[in-house]
């Protein structure tokens, strides 16, 4: 299996479209985080997003991190994404065991990735290369994350969006599949397109259980917008893709005040930096902090 992300308009392109296959990328996530069932899932779920949403960057060094930050167990949840389909991300907490919720129509059980997320803030950070980020942000509606990413397109963006965001988990904690779309109006949409785009959302299967019955992100698109001439515009690969590296964590090590730096060389122990998205760890020798005191000629 390979994870993809597809990109489409609909509705003579009154409709912009996103749709994203991340089974394999969050089960990458889920090995390297050692995440309980409800950490995946809702890692799993941001991931999707950070794939889609990256992949509506234009420049070739934009950058977008999403940060959910609740006080439920799980802390915050960080996930960056570039525009070339490279996503990375980490939870506070990845232990996190809560009961299950019961959906009050179908009596279904679901992993409560809200009551592990709670109630707090979601941030969007864009960095496109100018001198400041563009950063937004909104109150959480649900935790359950695409809700909340709905309501950050709708308020800061001002674009009506339709998220959808899943993860399937197996009994053993597995990833048995993980995807999600995201679907927006533009600001001309004619009446009839968004009563027709309602229509098709509101009977709906969620996305995992598409995927369960064997479509990808194409053949989503195509349940949904069909009867809108879709257009499928792009599709390319997606990976969990971690850009650090024992040079990156040398330079940020150099920049460290001269204090600190000899305050680490004092103790004659080796250093050890963990990076908080892939778990790589990189150790560092007092002579090897010396030769960075030693470079700024001190």
């Amino acid at each position: 299996m390979t994870d993809k992300i597809v990109r489409a308009t609909a509705a003579q392109e009154h409709i912009r479209a996103f749709a994203v296959d991340s089974t394999d990328m969050v089960r990458e996530a889920r090995e390297i985080h050692h995440t309980f069932p409800v950490v995946t899932a809702a890692l799993g779920r941001l991931l999707s997003a950070g794939a889609m949403m990256g992949s509506m960057m234009k420049g070739e060094d934009d950058l977008i991190t999403i940060t959910v930050k609740g006080d439920g167990p799980i802390g915050s949840i960080t996930v960056t994404a570039d525009s070339h389909g490279n996503v990375k991300g980490f939870p506070g907490n990845p232990s996190v065991d809560i009961p299950p919720r019961i959906e009050p129509d179908s009596g279904a059980v679901k992993l409560d990735v809200g009551g592990a997320v709670g109630s707090g803030i979601l941030t969007v950070s864009m960095d496109l290369g100018l001198k400041e980020p563009y950063n937004g942000q909104v109150e959480l509606q649900t935790g359950e994350i695409g809700e909340d990413l709905a309501y950050y397109f709708t308020v800061s963006e001002q674009t009506p969006s339709a998220v959808a965001l899943g993860v399937m988990v197996g009994t053993d904690s597995s990833v048995l599949h993980s995807g999600g779309f995201i679907i927006q109006l533009m600001p001309d949409a004619p009446e009839e397109v968004i009563a027709a785009l309602e229509s098709k959302l509101a009977g709906l299967d969620p996305v995992t259980t598409l995927m369960e019955r064997g479509l990808g992100p194409a053949e989503i698109l195509e349940l949904v917008l069909g009867d809108l001439d879709l257009i499928v515009t792009e599709e390319k690969p997606i990976r969990f893709h971690c850009n650090c590296s024992r040079e990156r964590v040398s330079h940020a090590l150099a920049t460290l005040n001269t204090a600190d730096l000899k305050s680490m060389i004092d103790d004659g122990e080796d250093i050890e930096i963990k990076c908080f998205f892939c778990n790589s760890a990189y150790k560092f020798g007092p002579d090897e902090l010396k030769e960075m005191l030693a470079q700024r000629g001190e």
